[in-house]
């Protein structure tokens, strides 16, 4: 058995030897390195960000949330804490 991380590689893992072989290395010659330059970290940050893939979702949640508080306000005798 292998390992990645916490979790267990059985050895008749299909891709064994590609694991086993590890990250890839390039020179600072290599052709693959001169046409794909490795990706500096602000603009790597930029694929993992959060999107809105429910859009119009978090505006819904905002505004029962205000409704909620409205309500609450109004069962209390409270003055909207917005306001």
């Amino acid at each position: 058995m292998y390992a990645i991380g916490a979790m267990q590689v059985p050895a008749d893992f299909r891709y064994l030897d590609v694991f086993l072989k590890g990250k890839p290395q390039h020179d600072r010659d290599d052709p693959f390195r001169i046409r794909h330059p490795k990706m500096p970290c602000d603009k790597r940050a930029k694929i993992f960000s959060p999107f809105d893939a429910l859009k119009g979702f978090s505006e819904a949640l905002a505004a029962q949330e205000a409704l909620k508080e409205d309500e609450c306000a109004a069962d209390t005798g409270l003055k909207n804490p917005r306001s």
